[in-house]
């Protein structure tokens, strides 16, 4: 009887030490880490090219059916090709960046088309962009949904002059090379506040960027963001990471802070986890 209550009793003790290794395990897998950041980082650089392409082509057709007198100098590469339609007062433009893929300016690859659609009223006080994808990648992970984006001139909180303003609500689905699927939603306001009245050169462009979001893991886990400081982008860096801004991103009770800098062109932010502050190199 004895020797049976002490094999219990080691059994249970083992079961005790056990339960607690792999209530540790799972505190640190569901923590925030550099490595959630990353992975974060990457889909806001899809997601920021997108809206570039899709501002950029409505710039260039409403400079051609304006007839201004300037034209618009769009940022595509040379090998992305264009087919534009009008329809029942609809603009419908098809690029298409091929099967092999095209590289832009800021260093990043895609291949694939997106569809963009507007209306042929370029006078309108307010314009819906809606665009979709059709197999398309941006370094190397594939992009799926149907969005919109709404733009106007207008005065804001952030420049008191009116200029170009640009609301985007996100929804989309996002693969990995290695499978992996994460899904972001969210909105997100971009405003640009230098680079107007040179439709010649978007090197002199910059953008204030405001808003939330949050990104669903594979694993079930999701990060929620917000922009506690604008996110200043500087097109002349060539870079899709802004130069300054701050990010207050939180996981589960793990909450932290991503600090892109005070305007140097890198790829570089200190990110603040508990207090403790790690220098990070922001991927694309």
């Amino acid at each position: 009887m004895k020797t049976t209550i002490i094999i219990l009793i080691i059994f249970l003790s083992l079961r005790f030490f056990s339960s607690c290794d792999t209530s540790d395990k799972i505190e640190n897998t569901t923590a925030l880490s550099v490595k959630d950041i990353t992975v974060d980082s990457k889909i806001d650089a899809s997601l920021d090219d997108i809206i570039n392409i899709v501002e950029d082509q409505y710039a260039v057709q409403q400079s051609t059916a304006n007839k201004t007198k300037t034209t618009i100098k769009s940022f595509l590469p040379e090998c992305a090709t264009v087919n534009t339609i009008l329809a029942n007062d609809t603009w419908k433009r098809t690029i298409d960046f091929n099967a092999v893929g095209c590289t832009l300016p800021n260093g990043n690859s895609i291949k694939g088309k997106i569809t963009i659609r507007f209306s042929n009223d370029f006078n309108a006080i307010s314009r819906t962009l809606s665009y979709s994808f059709d197999n398309f990648y941006h370094n190397g992970k594939l992009l799926q949904g149907n969005k919109s984006i709404s733009y106007s001139l207008k005065t804001t909180k952030l420049f008191a002059t009116v200029h170009p303003v640009s609301i985007l609500t996100v929804d989309m689905k996002i693969t990995f090379e290695d499978g992996k699927i994460y899904t972001r939603t969210g909105t997100k306001t971009k405003e640009m506040i230098e680079g107007n009245n040179t439709p010649l050169s978007w090197e002199d462009t910059i953008f204030l960027v405001t808003g939330n979001s949050t990104t669903l893991f594979p694993n079930g886990t999701s990060i929620s963001r917000v922009i506690t400081t604008p996110l200043r982008y500087v097109l002349r860096c060539k870079s899709i990471f802004p130069v300054e801004g701050i990010l207050t991103i939180t996981k589960n009770k793990s909450e932290g802070t991503l600090d892109f800098g005070k305007g140097t062109c890198d790829n570089l932010a200190i990110l603040t986890i508990d207090g403790v502050a790690t220098e990070i190199i922001l991927e694309k």
